[in-house]
């Protein structure tokens, strides 16, 4: 059975590459990494120039029309459902959705259906379309907003080089009990896992470097503040853990809850006001894997938060002691 390939990633070679090799170019103009050589090396079509099979050792002459063809794939693991998909945007390399809150990105033990990918993998078999589920990043399943999966293995390459060297813009939205420090700073502090519980996160001393930077949209009479967030770095958690070291866990997070505030008279007032972390991807910014041109994409509130506005708004105003920076973490006054 003959292989089906997708649209090909084209470079037209410059004068600047005049003479010099097929395989130096790709590193250097598209970035190729080695791994993806390697399979493009082994792909039957996978490298061309000028319409003709080419090898890693070719010279090239300025004008040549380099093609890279990568095999279809399938997520032959994930099973196809129908499930409703909020697409931000879509072409040939990459799928940007608004994933709701209470749906997990992939499929994990004792969770293999009712994912994202699962209507991702439905959605892509319903256009004809061959991919296998990449995403370049993942959200906690009841984090909503902006989710970035890769249609090829050349994008899910070129968007992670990106993440890492944090050159992707990722702003969220978050809703916490009390106030940080200063209506505008950063919270610097190593995240690790607790060794008695694998899945929680918590600052440690010996922890990965770990940087979130906040500003206040709103800070609301009742004691309760709407922060706008950026992310230094892409720790599991990060936002989550680092809200509560400042002393402002955010609403409606029981796991990272902070019992003073949940014996509150806030608390006590937003009890059953959200069914989850109050946290929203709102913003994601950075430049096409494969045209380079930037995009911007935004994804509203969803209705829980607008209602939870709604809420603190209404809420009588409380006396609230901010929390303030000390040696080793934050304190109240």
């Amino acid at each position: 059975m003959n292989a089906s390939y997708r649209a090909p990633v084209v470079l037209v070679v410059e004068a600047a590459d005049d003479g010099r090799m097929l395989r130096d170019v790709l590193r250097d103009r598209l970035g190729i990494s080695r791994r993806l050589f390697v399979k493009l090396k082994q792909t039957e079509e996978g490298l061309a120039v000028n319409g003709e099979k080419a090898y890693p050792s070719h010279r090239l002459t300025a004008g040549d029309v380099v093609e890279l063809r990568m095999e279809e794939e399938t997520s032959d693991d994930i099973l196809p459902q129908p499930i409703p998909l909020d697409i931000v945007f879509e072409d040939e390399h990459l799928l940007v959705l608004n994933k709701p809150a209470g749906l997990i990105v992939h499929p994990t033990t004792g969770h293999y259906a009712g994912t994202l990918a699962n209507g991702v993998v439905h959605y892509w078999r319903e256009k004809g379309e061959r991919c296998r589920f990449r995403p370049v990043h993942r959200l906690d399943g009841d984090t909503s907003g902006l989710v970035i999966v890769a249609k090829h293995p050349y994008a899910h390459q070129q968007l992670s080089v990106q993440m890492a060297a944090n050159a992707v813009e990722k702003k969220y939205r978050a809703y916490t009990f009390g106030r940080p420090p200063e209506d505008r700073g950063e919270v610097n502090a190593p995240i690790g896992r607790l060794p008695e519980d694998s899945h929680r996160r918590a600052v440690l001393p010996d922890g990965a470097p770990s940087l979130t930077y906040y500003e206040t949209a709103r800070a609301y009479p009742c004691g309760a503040t709407a922060l706008d967030l950026r992310l230094g770095t892409g720790r599991t958690h990060q936002i989550r853990v680092h809200m509560s070291h400042i002393g402002c866990p955010l609403i409606g997070d029981a796991y990272y809850a902070d019992p003073v505030w949940a014996d509150s008279a806030l608390g006590r007032s937003l009890d059953g006001a959200i069914a989850r972390q109050a946290l929203h991807a709102a913003l994601l910014a950075f430049r096409h894997p494969v045209t380079g041109e930037p995009l911007r994409l935004t994804a509203p509130l969803p209705a829980d938060l607008l209602a939870l506005e709604e809420k603190l708004e209404a809420l009588p105003s409380t006396p609230i002691k901010p929390a303030v920076s000390v040696e080793g973490g934050f304190s109240e006054e």
